[in-house]
């Protein structure tokens, strides 16, 4: 039995400049009239982009029945990022069906949100769908100006933005990188059984389960950590282009598995 995820393909209808970082794309077309959310507010769903075929993920900012919105963190460089950050309205894409992972116990007496920009998305939408339930803080690591985000969270939530550290002198130039485990092994915990949702670069993540566990001892029923991203000395170009190799392959007729062992030799050379 096959286990590949559901696929939709979708147009490109709209397309902001939230911030330099950060762009909202809105989808639509026919091929979205089988698509249904989970209701899960972090839900996710995997991108397709225009001569590529492998997916990125992307939480759903927002579905009316119609028209999905996805909030798009572009770098230097990436398989999305320099197609997001041309003009891509009109283009055709694919996505997968939704998943998520958010599950705050009934008997959760505050909701605290930590996470990076390529989380501000899924934190923004918990806490316009969650937040009226329980007292919510949101603790995020932001290269751009908080002004430049006025209105993009509730506007009566505690929340504490702080500029993410760079590496200025590396091998291979500049690099991002992260503090949200410094920043989350300083909390004050709120008393209570409550919720604790955070997301970012993996090695920050791990860090922090264990401190969950060690130190701050809640229950894992109680807490959601989940590595977005892997940090690295610079976000390199491809040395190879996959676009030409994946619409060759698929005019020969050949399957993803074969086209990436085309991708991986010529990657090679």
């Amino acid at each position: 039995m096959s286990t590949r995820a559901e696929e939709y393909v979708a147009d490109v209808l709209r397309r902001e400049q939230l911030t330099p970082h950060l762009v909202r794309l809105t989808l639509g077309g026919d091929g979205l009239a089988g698509f249904t959310s989970t209701g899960i507010p972090d839900e996710w769903i995997g991108l397709v982009v225009p001569g590529q075929f492998q997916s990125r993920y992307y939480t759903v900012r927002s579905w009316d029945g119609s028209e999905l919105v996805l909030d798009v963190v572009v770098h230097d460089v990436g398989l999305v990022t320099e197609w997001a950050s041309g003009d891509c309205v009109g283009d055709r894409v694919t996505i997968t069906a939704p998943k998520g992972s958010f599950a705050m116990p009934d008997d959760a007496q505050w909701l605290l949100l930590v996470g990076d920009l390529t989380a501000l998305p899924a934190m923004a939408r918990i806490a316009h769908e969650r937040a009226g339930a329980v007292p919510t803080r949101i603790v995020a690591e932001v290269p751009d100006d908080p002004e430049q985000l006025s209105g993009y969270l509730p506007a009566d939530l505690d929340v504490t933005w702080h500029e993410p550290p760079v590496v200025e002198e590396a091998p291979r130039g500049r690099h991002e990188t992260s503090r949200l485990a410094e920043l989350v092994e300083s909390t004050e915990w709120p008393e209570g059984a409550g919720y604790f949702w955070m997301a970012g670069e993996s090695a920050q993540m791990r860090a922090i389960r264990k401190h969950l566990m060690r130190v701050v001892k809640l229950p894992s029923s109680h807490y959601d950590v989940m590595g977005y991203w892997r940090a690295v000395e610079a976000r390199q170009p491809r040395r190879v282009d996959p676009g030409p190799i994946w619409r060759a392959g698929k005019a020969a007729g050949k399957t993803d598995e074969q086209i990436w062992a085309d991708y991986d030799e010529a990657a090679q050379q």
